[in-house]
Protein backbone atom coordinates (compact mmCIF):
# COMPACT_ATOMS: atom_id res chain seq x y z
CA UNK A 1 0.00 0.00 0.00
CA UNK A 2 1.89 3.69 -0.90
CA UNK A 3 1.37 6.03 1.24
CA UNK A 4 2.56 9.76 -0.07
CA UNK A 5 3.67 12.75 2.34
CA UNK A 6 2.83 15.81 1.15
CA UNK A 7 4.49 19.14 2.82
CA UNK A 8 3.18 22.66 3.07
CA UNK A 9 2.40 25.87 5.09
CA UNK A 10 -1.14 25.07 5.88
CA UNK A 11 -2.85 21.82 5.74
CA UNK A 12 -5.34 22.73 2.50
CA UNK A 13 -2.53 23.93 0.36
CA UNK A 14 -1.14 20.34 1.68
CA UNK A 15 -4.45 18.50 0.49
CA UNK A 16 -4.70 20.71 -2.64
CA UNK A 17 -1.16 19.30 -3.75
CA UNK A 18 -1.92 15.67 -2.91
CA UNK A 19 -5.28 16.14 -4.94
CA UNK A 20 -3.18 17.53 -7.80
CA UNK A 21 -0.27 14.81 -7.91
CA UNK A 22 -2.76 11.44 -7.35
CA UNK A 23 -5.64 13.22 -9.31
CA UNK A 24 -8.23 12.30 -6.80
CA UNK A 25 -11.15 13.82 -4.75
CA UNK A 26 -10.25 14.34 -1.29
CA UNK A 27 -13.41 11.79 -0.90
CA UNK A 28 -11.36 9.26 -2.31
CA UNK A 29 -8.06 9.67 -0.01
CA UNK A 30 -7.51 8.99 3.46
CA UNK A 31 -6.03 11.74 4.77
CA UNK A 32 -3.20 12.00 8.36
CA UNK A 33 -1.91 14.98 9.55
CA UNK A 34 1.47 14.15 10.90
CA UNK A 35 2.77 17.33 11.88
CA UNK A 36 0.84 20.33 12.42
CA UNK A 37 3.02 23.54 13.53
CA UNK A 38 2.81 27.65 12.21
CA UNK A 39 4.27 27.48 9.13
CA UNK A 40 5.02 23.52 8.24
CA UNK A 41 1.87 20.90 7.96
CA UNK A 42 2.76 17.32 6.86
CA UNK A 43 0.22 15.09 6.23
CA UNK A 44 0.39 11.58 4.95
CA UNK A 45 -2.12 10.32 2.31
CA UNK A 46 -3.11 7.00 1.03
CA UNK A 47 -5.65 5.85 -2.05
CA UNK A 48 -8.66 4.84 -0.78
CA UNK A 49 -8.71 2.50 -3.44
CA UNK A 50 -5.30 1.34 -2.64
CA UNK A 51 -6.44 0.72 1.08
CA UNK A 52 -9.49 -1.50 -0.99
CA UNK A 53 -6.92 -3.34 -2.70
CA UNK A 54 -4.98 -4.68 0.26
CA UNK A 55 -7.93 -5.77 2.01
CA UNK A 56 -9.27 -7.71 -0.63
CA UNK A 57 -5.72 -8.88 -1.72
CA UNK A 58 -5.19 -10.31 1.88
CA UNK A 59 -8.37 -11.97 1.87
CA UNK A 60 -7.17 -13.96 -0.81
CA UNK A 61 -3.76 -14.72 -0.03
CA UNK A 62 -5.49 -15.78 3.54
CA UNK A 63 -8.42 -17.72 2.45
CA UNK A 64 -5.85 -19.54 -0.47
CA UNK A 65 -3.46 -20.71 2.55
CA UNK A 66 -6.48 -22.48 4.54
CA UNK A 67 -7.57 -24.08 1.30
CA UNK A 68 -9.86 -22.10 -0.77
CA UNK A 69 -8.98 -22.04 -4.08
CA UNK A 70 -12.01 -20.67 -6.10
CA UNK A 71 -13.09 -17.81 -4.08
CA UNK A 72 -15.18 -14.38 -5.68
CA UNK A 73 -14.34 -11.16 -3.86
CA UNK A 74 -16.97 -8.30 -4.60
CA UNK A 75 -16.72 -4.81 -3.35
CA UNK A 76 -19.59 -2.59 -2.99
CA UNK A 77 -20.35 0.33 -0.76
CA UNK A 78 -23.74 0.77 1.79
CA UNK A 79 -23.80 4.12 2.61
CA UNK A 80 -20.23 4.89 2.52
CA UNK A 81 -18.61 1.50 3.98
CA UNK A 82 -16.47 -0.87 1.96
CA UNK A 83 -18.78 -4.21 2.08
CA UNK A 84 -16.19 -7.43 0.70
CA UNK A 85 -18.59 -10.32 0.08
CA UNK A 86 -16.79 -13.57 -0.53
CA UNK A 87 -18.33 -16.52 -2.24
CA UNK A 88 -16.83 -19.78 -1.94
CA UNK A 89 -17.21 -23.19 -2.67
CA UNK A 90 -18.09 -23.71 1.18
CA UNK A 91 -19.74 -20.69 2.92
CA UNK A 92 -21.17 -22.66 5.83
CA UNK A 93 -17.67 -23.05 7.35
CA UNK A 94 -16.25 -19.58 6.66
CA UNK A 95 -19.57 -17.81 8.43
CA UNK A 96 -19.20 -20.76 11.38
CA UNK A 97 -21.92 -21.21 14.20
CA UNK A 98 -23.45 -17.97 14.31
CA UNK A 99 -21.36 -16.44 12.36
CA UNK A 100 -18.00 -17.15 14.79
CA UNK A 101 -15.54 -17.15 12.41
CA UNK A 102 -17.19 -14.23 10.04
CA UNK A 103 -16.62 -12.47 13.22
CA UNK A 104 -12.90 -14.09 13.12
CA UNK A 105 -12.56 -13.04 10.22
CA UNK A 106 -13.48 -9.16 9.96
CA UNK A 107 -11.41 -8.61 13.78
CA UNK A 108 -8.30 -10.29 12.04
CA UNK A 109 -8.59 -7.82 8.86
CA UNK A 110 -9.46 -5.19 11.50
CA UNK A 111 -6.49 -5.68 13.61
CA UNK A 112 -3.97 -5.96 9.75
CA UNK A 113 -5.39 -3.16 8.82
CA UNK A 114 -4.97 -0.88 11.70
CA UNK A 115 -1.48 -1.68 12.02
CA UNK A 116 -0.38 -1.06 8.37
CA UNK A 117 -2.28 2.66 8.50
CA UNK A 118 -2.25 3.18 12.33
CA UNK A 119 -5.71 4.00 12.85
CA UNK A 120 -8.73 2.49 12.59
CA UNK A 121 -10.57 2.28 9.15
CA UNK A 122 -14.35 0.68 8.63
CA UNK A 123 -15.26 -1.34 6.27
CA UNK A 124 -17.59 -4.48 6.28
CA UNK A 125 -17.23 -8.34 5.29
CA UNK A 126 -19.80 -10.78 4.03
CA UNK A 127 -19.92 -14.07 3.27
CA UNK A 128 -22.85 -14.75 0.43
CA UNK A 129 -26.05 -12.97 1.83
CA UNK A 130 -25.03 -13.92 5.17
CA UNK A 131 -25.71 -10.47 7.06
CA UNK A 132 -28.83 -9.80 5.01
CA UNK A 133 -30.15 -13.29 6.01
CA UNK A 134 -29.08 -13.00 9.55
CA UNK A 135 -30.77 -9.58 9.60
CA UNK A 136 -33.85 -10.81 8.58
CA UNK A 137 -34.21 -13.42 11.22
CA UNK A 138 -33.07 -10.86 13.95
CA UNK A 139 -35.88 -8.69 12.83
CA UNK A 140 -38.76 -11.91 12.78
CA UNK A 141 -37.29 -12.90 16.19
CA UNK A 142 -37.75 -8.99 17.41
CA UNK A 143 -41.18 -9.27 16.26
CA UNK A 144 -41.91 -12.97 17.66
CA UNK A 145 -40.87 -11.90 21.27
CA UNK A 146 -42.34 -8.46 21.72
CA UNK A 147 -45.36 -10.01 20.84
CA UNK A 148 -44.93 -13.03 23.18
CA UNK A 149 -43.80 -9.59 26.34
CA UNK A 150 -47.21 -7.65 24.86
CA UNK A 151 -49.23 -10.52 25.26
CA UNK A 152 -47.46 -12.27 28.80
CA UNK A 153 -46.56 -8.65 30.11
CA UNK A 154 -42.96 -10.71 31.35
CA UNK A 155 -39.91 -9.25 30.08
CA UNK A 156 -37.10 -11.49 27.63
CA UNK A 157 -33.43 -11.45 27.96
CA UNK A 158 -31.97 -12.26 24.58
CA UNK A 159 -28.55 -13.87 23.94
CA UNK A 160 -25.84 -11.91 23.85
CA UNK A 161 -24.90 -9.86 20.31
CA UNK A 162 -22.47 -7.84 19.16
CA UNK A 163 -23.16 -4.24 18.74
CA UNK A 164 -24.68 -4.69 14.86
CA UNK A 165 -27.24 -7.42 15.52
CA UNK A 166 -28.36 -5.51 18.62
CA UNK A 167 -28.63 -2.70 16.46
CA UNK A 168 -31.18 -4.33 14.26
CA UNK A 169 -32.99 -5.55 17.27
CA UNK A 170 -33.53 -1.79 18.63
CA UNK A 171 -34.23 -0.34 15.73
CA UNK A 172 -36.93 -3.39 14.85
CA UNK A 173 -39.19 -2.20 17.88
CA UNK A 174 -38.30 1.13 18.14
CA UNK A 175 -41.18 2.08 16.78
CA UNK A 176 -43.48 -0.59 18.77
CA UNK A 177 -46.04 0.97 20.71
CA UNK A 178 -46.36 -2.13 23.37
CA UNK A 179 -42.50 -2.94 24.09
CA UNK A 180 -38.96 -1.28 24.58
CA UNK A 181 -35.36 -2.62 24.39
CA UNK A 182 -32.59 -1.66 26.60
CA UNK A 183 -28.99 -3.35 26.13
CA UNK A 184 -27.17 -4.39 29.76
CA UNK A 185 -23.84 -6.39 30.12
CA UNK A 186 -20.53 -6.28 29.51
CA UNK A 187 -18.80 -6.13 25.76
CA UNK A 188 -18.74 -9.32 24.60
CA UNK A 189 -21.56 -10.63 26.50
CA UNK A 190 -23.79 -7.70 26.11
CA UNK A 191 -27.67 -8.48 25.71
CA UNK A 192 -31.11 -6.59 24.66
CA UNK A 193 -34.35 -7.00 27.62
CA UNK A 194 -37.67 -6.75 25.75
CA UNK A 195 -39.29 -4.91 28.10
CA UNK A 196 -43.40 -4.26 28.06
CA UNK A 197 -44.49 -0.49 27.83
Amino acid sequence: MEKYEFIASTKIEAINQAKKKLVETENNLLIKTLKEEEKEVIIQVIEKREILNFISNYLKELLKNIGYNSIQIEITNKDTTPVFTIYSENDSLLIGKSGKNLKALQTLIINVLRKELQEPYKFVINISDYKEQREKSLIKLANNIAREVKESKVDTKLDSMNSYERRIIHNALLNNPYVYTESTGEEPNRYIIIKAK
